[in-house]
């Protein structure tokens, strides 16, 4: 199938063996790179490949993952991470080397995941020898089918253990541990958010005597290879394996019988609010449930402890990176690649907005411009960080200091205990290199020369070993849009560049400085009124940002019904004074306007325009509101009527007149109402005699009546005088006249004399 059509998708469920068998029998006819979208799961998948098939690991079978490479000429199935194929396509657009590209657990729809396919399938419409295949658990495949031209479609059903799947949503994980142990005889495999979860509950189930013989072991990406090929490695005495969904993928625990699923994991989200990658905790789809149920079963029958209601309704399938996380990296790569992101064929497009976000901030780092990269944005690519920290090492030329600085950014390296006080939070980290885990000195030490080789192939001076003013520039020209200033002098609270607020963690060692870099925020939660936590800082000076300005803003006063003005000096976009001026009448007038339109002299709400629109004519409300604003400041009170033209004004006295002459001779003041009705407030004597209802209005309006007693108060309401005089009036007579005794009560209303006076006069 894949040598006719050279194009295939392989749906398979866990422990089908899709992932380590079909590499090697591809390799028949050349060799093979397969993408898996994780370091731990690539080396062991090489590892078994290699040990199925007899080979040697890193002679056929090898892997290749961010500063570790493990592989030959002569290797025959390449494992490697989703960077690295990624990389591989960058430098080698057809992909020379292999033969057959193999995506596997595309199902998990990570940013470089997306990438790789597109690429590769470049790659593979260019090259008539060149094959590609997708692999996925819990794929719905058609669209995929699709995107490859209509590439056939395998389905795999396996060797599926029986799995006996329970719910118990009111169970903690350390409970469910406790039952399954003493139930199970097998390994205990537990899907928890994050390492922090894994870190407490390895400390609680330390406390619990019955678990007292069980081996806990984490298993989360920031750990070193060691620890996490410990967590997987086979072993003779039980263990209670703590995983991230790090342990979702092919990667196989062997002995695990035995699965608690808390249902939930941790993804990066787009907050647009601040423009950062919020890391959320959120509730698992139905295909990584499966995949999680599916650990259970892969060598004997298994259970599975679901801490969830058996009826919680769960998304179908993941949600791609594509469409929440920030791609500035994944914009660089196309850009670099030689294409537009704005057009590029995806699988899925990204949203226009944050393809557009993604190019600013190149363009702010030097990277783009013209909507093409720069000779700087091909050196950054071809360092192995995301684009910020590459300009960072760029700037600091690749000093042993910012390589640090950078590793423990990536590597997310924070020991425990205080910071003492510095002028970089990062500075200070960096300096305590030595207490960080060996995978993060490994990637210091790997960062560090690959700047040192890019920066020098590329014409650029090293710096200075341990320069650290130069380091906190460098920061500056990689985080140019993180920008702080406290609010007030060693206040911890700060506005960022963006406009919004956030404070300065307490742990923060930065204690000083007008101005700052917010190297690491958190997004506050959701809502009005939150703020971003700055958890690394680095101070900037003063003289190292440009010249202020200053502009002046004119804003509405509602309070005071006003315009305002201030001018704002400004440094780097930071606001740092401000002092009232006068405002422009121009300006003014054109915000006044503005709130007389949208607030205060809407149609739906202005007496005038519901009697404009009563008598059928229109006025222009905005030309209105724009001269009786002209030259003003402050909110002025505005005569629709006065803007229409005489014979308008002739129209509307007829159709819609101001006031309705009554037979007493006196005049009524007529409400038009937003409904299109036509109210009159009319003491009853002074219609006495008037049979026929007054009608209005191009469509004969009758007007309503609200007939007043002598004291003012409503006593009935009509629209039809003729009926109320002849049904209704001998019950209001009999009521009134002995309150009201000194005005008139005739029994015959028709012949009366209407009246506003009482009887003696």
């Amino acid at each position: 199938m894949v040598r006719g059509r050279r194009a295939a998708v392989i749906v398979a469920p866990p422990g089908a063996g899709k992932t380590t068998r079909i590499p090697p029998a591809l390799a028949a006819d050349g060799p093979v790179i397969v993408l898996q979208p994780r370091r731990l799961a690539a080396r062991a998948l090489a590892r078994r490949i290699a040990s199925e098939n007899g080979w040697t690991l890193g002679e056929e079978a090898g892997w290749q993952v961010r500063f570790e490479r493990r592989a030959s000429a002569r290797t025959r199935v390449l494992v490697a991470t989703e960077g690295i194929l990624t990389a591989r396509l960058q430098g080698d657009p057809l992909l020379s080397g292999f033969t057959t590209i193999v995506i596997d657990e595309f199902h998990e729809r990570s940013i470089h995941g997306d990438l790789a396919l597109a690429l590769a399938r470049q790659a593979w419409r260019a090259r008539d020898d060149l094959r590609l295949v997708v692999m996925s658990a819990t794929l719905d495949e058609g669209p995929l089918a699709a995107f490859l031209e209509g590439a056939p479609v395998l389905r795999v059903e396996g060797r599926a253990h029986p799995l006996s799947v329970d719910y118990a949503p009111e169970t903690t994980p350390a409970e469910a541990i406790a039952s399954l142990w003493a139930a199970e005889r097998g390994h205990l495999l537990v899907f928890l958010p994050g390492a922090p979860e894994i870190r407490r509950l390895s400390e609680e189930l330390r406390r619990r005597p019955h678990l007292a013989g069980a081996t806990v072991l984490p298993l989360h990406g920031s750990l070193d290879a060691d620890a996490q090929d410990a967590a997987i490695a086979p072993s003779a005495g039980r263990k209670i394996v703590l995983a991230t969904n790090l342990a979702e993928t092919s990667l196989t625990v062997p002995g695990v019988t035995a699965v608690v699923d808390t249902g939930l994991h941790k993804v990066l989200r787009l907050d647009p609010a601040v423009g950062l990658d919020r890391l959320e905790t959120e509730r698992i789809s139905r295909d990584a449930a499966d995949q999680r149920a599916g650990r259970a079963g892969r060598e004997t029958a298994g259970r599975v402890l679901r801490l969830w209601d058996r009826r919680d309704a769960l998304r179908d399938h993941r949600e791609p990176e594509i469409a929440r996380i920030d791609l500035t990296s994944p914009v660089l790569d196309v850009l670099a690649w030689g294409g537009d992101p704005r057009t590029f064929e995806w699988f899925e497009a990204p949203p226009p907005d944050r393809v557009a976000a993604a190019i600013e901030t190149l363009a702010r780092l030097g990277a783009v411009a013209g909507g093409r990269i720069t000779p700087l944005g091909r050196l950054l690519r071809r360092l192995p960080v995301p684009p910020r920290l590459a300009r960072v090492l760029v700037a600091a030329g690749g000093s042993p200091l910012a390589a640090a600085a950078c590793a423990v950014l990536t590597e997310r390296f924070h020991p425990r205990g205080p910071l003492p006080a510095a002028s970089s939070d990062l500075l200070a980290l960096a300096d305590r290199l030595d207490e960080a885990p060996p995978s993060v000195r490994r990637a210091a030490e790997e960062i560090a020369s690959a700047a040192r080789r890019a920066i020098e192939d590329g014409g650029g001076v090293s710096a200075v070993e341990g320069d650290e003013e130069l380091l906190r520039k460098a920061l500056l020209a990689g985080f140019p849009d993180r920008l702080a200033r406290r609010r007030a002098p060693g206040s911890p609270r700060l506005i960022l560049a963006s406009g919004h607020g956030a404070v300065l963690d307490r742990e923060s060692a930065v204690h000083d400085g007008e101005f700052l870099l917010a190297l690491e925020l958190v997004a506050g939660a959701r809502g009005p009124g939150s703020e971003a936590r700055v958890r690394l800082a680095s101070r900037v000076e003063r003289t190292w940002l440009g010249a202020s300005t200053r502009r002046v803003v004119h804003r509405y006063d509602p309070e005071g019904s006003e315009v305002r003005a201030v001018e704002i000096e400004s440094i780097e976009g930071l606001p740092v004074s401000e002092r009232p001026v006068p405002p422009d009448p121009a300006i003014a007038a054109g915000l006044l306007a503005e709130e007389l339109v949208l607030r205060g002299f809407d149609p739906s709400s202005s007496a005038a325009a519901n009697r404009l629109r009563f008598a059928g004519l229109a006025v222009d409300l905005r030309a209105a509101a724009e001269a009786a604003a002209a030259g003003r400041t402050a909110l002025p009170e505005i005569d629709l009527l006065g803007h229409l033209s005489a014979g308008d004004r002739r129209k509307l006295d007829t159709a819609a007149p101001a006031l309705l002459p009554l037979p007493s001779g006196r005049s009524a003041r007529l409400q038009y109402r937003e409904d299109g009705t036509v109210v009159a407030a009319v003491k009853l004597q002074e219609l006495f005699g008037l049979g026929e209802t007054p009608r209005l209005g191009p469509r004969g309006e009758p007007v309503i009546f609200e007939l007043l007693a002598p004291s003012g108060r409503p006593v009935q309401t009509t629209s039809d005088l003729r009926g109320f005089w002849e049904r209704t009036y001998p019950e209001v007579r009999k009521e009134l006249r002995g309150r009201y005794p000194r005005h008139p009560w005739p029994e015959d209303p028709w012949s009366a004399i209407p009246t506003h006076r009482t009887k003696r006069r």
